[in-house]
């Protein structure tokens, strides 16, 4: 009788606080499924340079860069990310072998005095570095001064809680999955803040040449959020989408219907949004991407660039 071995599973991770939760909690589904796992925490050009903007530096691929050097080089075997800063197109060789169930997509206002944006006196700081909230606030409140914000989760709200900011923008799903949601003051709906492509979600990378590994992530896989993060990141990529662009993309399945909605605005122009929206019926990836397309198309021929 032949002896099954275990596979065994190296996963490569930013050391932040976030990522290490989002590996650790891949690693144990994946040790529910018999593999012994262990991490592999890296350090990527986007955690270093933290006195610019990432759309000034080279985007969001700086923190997934040295992580598939580690999956290229033989050191690791899977990539954990949050799928919001894996580029839309990735590079030769290497895939997305699962997106697993989404957690809340949506954005968190998060200040130590003001319950609320519409609470802010006239002129107040807010801090972001994302282009997508920097438009969106805009639209919302024209008067406010937006400042940069970069850093991970924790250096973010030590900002906040030095007073060089009356407020900041984050990803509601990071304040959940790290139990901080005390620090939520209120959550915007989709109708107030659009959420970003892939936003809450987690992906799973590896090379394009293991097989066996896209069949043992296989049931980690969640159908509809997959569905949903490939529409949205469908329009980024049709728009030439990066951090660079001030781009807005959610969809919602409800009903068998998938739904997708879109905004886009200029950081140095007028504080109106230019946005879009579609549905068809939900039924797989090819059809949720073609959505995005049209979705993307009709941004274009209103203005978006």
């Amino acid at each position: 009788m032949t002896e099954t071995t275990q596979p065994s599973i190296v996963i490569a991770t930013r050391e932040s606080r976030l990522a290490l939760w989002q590996a650790e909690h891949v690693k144990s589904l994946l040790e529910g499924l018999g593999c012994t796992v262990k991490l592999l925490g890296m350090t990527t050009q986007g955690d270093q340079i933290l006195d610019r903007s990432l759309s000034k530096v080279g985007g969001k691929g700086l923190f997934v860069k040295e992580l598939e050097v580690a999956l290229q080089e033989g050191h690791a075997d899977i990539a954990v990310h949050s799928l919001k800063d894996v580029p839309m197109d990735m590079p030769e060789g290497f895939e997305l072998a699962c997106v697993m169930e989404r957690e809340d997509p949506r954005d968190a206002w998060v200040s130590p005095q003001y319950a609320r944006l519409e609470d802010l006196p006239h002129g107040a700081v807010v801090g972001t570095s994302s282009l997508r909230r920097t438009v969106l606030l805009r639209a919302l409140r024209p008067d406010l001064k937006i400042e940069p914000l970069r850093g991970n989760l924790d250096t973010r709200l030590r900002k906040l809680d030095e007073g060089q900011y009356a407020g900041i923008v984050l990803a509601a799903a990071g304040l959940k999955r790290l139990g901080m949601t005390d620090r939520i003051r209120h959550i915007f709906e989709t109708n107030e803040m659009l959420p970003a492509a892939g936003q809450g979600a987690l992906g799973i990378e590896i090379c394009s040449n293991r097989p066996d590994l896209r069949a043992l992530l296989a049931p980690l896989a969640d159908s509809v959020s997959w569905q949903r993060v490939a529409a949205e990141r469908a329009v980024s990529r049709a728009m030439g989408g990066s951090c660079s662009m001030p781009l807005a993309a959610h969809a919602t399945i409800e009903g068998g219907v998938l739904k997708l909605q879109a905004a886009w605005g200029d950081p140095d122009g007028a504080a109106t949004l230019v946005t879009a929206a579609e549905d068809v019926p939900a039924q797989d990836l090819a059809v949720a991407e073609a959505l995005g397309l049209r979705v993307a198309h009709a941004l274009q021929r209103d203005g978006a660039h």
